[in-house]
């Protein structure tokens, strides 16, 4: 799930660290839903029925979500590269997945699925695996033209990486093909 909060000019705006003031709306993070949040109709109205007033939801809050959790992404994979938690490319990466020391994968989106799928033959269950951001920015992070594979070390950045990679996935997700979500409010109970 997506926190929202409305701003001081009563736009709506995403709060990915569910850290800005004010009641926070949950929305699913989910192609299908945010759409419907930017449309006039839908969950416009449910965004100020929760708000407990009126609201304004920028057209481009897909674009806007998107570019954020990419940026945050981005950024939780720099943390990891420069606390030792992260490695870059095939074989430093496939030696970390063989070893049981890499438990989330992050692929280039934009890489071949046959080597990437060459790089995840025989490993283990219960590792995460995500392909969130085209081989450049991957490789922007390690200071590189491009990267494929990354594989990161079990902890909190690891965890927080995975979750804003699910977020992603969900948002990109088609509405045709994707769940349902739903709306809620701090208030609600809602633990992001």
């Amino acid at each position: 799930m997506i926190r929202f909060v409305v701003g001081p000019d009563g736009a709506v705006v995403p709060d990915l660290t569910a850290t800005l003031p004010g009641r926070g709306i949950w929305l699913s993070a989910s192609g299908d839903v945010i759409e419907r949040a930017r449309a006039q109709g839908g969950l416009g109205r449910a965004f100020a029925r929760a708000a407990r007033g009126p609201v304004h939801v920028p057209s481009d809050l897909p674009a806007v979500l998107e570019a954020a959790l990419v940026r945050r992404i981005s950024e939780l994979l720099g943390l990891a590269r420069r606390a030792g938690q992260a490695v870059a490319g095939f074989d430093k990466a496939r030696e970390w997945l063989r070893t049981g020391r890499g438990k989330l994968i992050l692929q280039a989106s934009d890489g071949s699925a046959d080597e990437r799928a060459r790089f995840l033959s025989g490993a283990s269950e219960g590792i995460s695996v995500f392909a969130p951001l085209p081989a450049a920015t991957l490789g922007q992070v390690f200071g590189r033209d491009h990267v494929v594979h990354v594989a990161i070390a079990p902890g909190r950045l690891s965890e927080r990486l995975g979750t804003e990679a699910w977020r992603l996935e969900g948002l990109r997700r088609n509405a045709a093909g994707g769940k349902t979500g739903y709306l809620r409010t701090d208030a609600d109970g809602a633990n992001g």
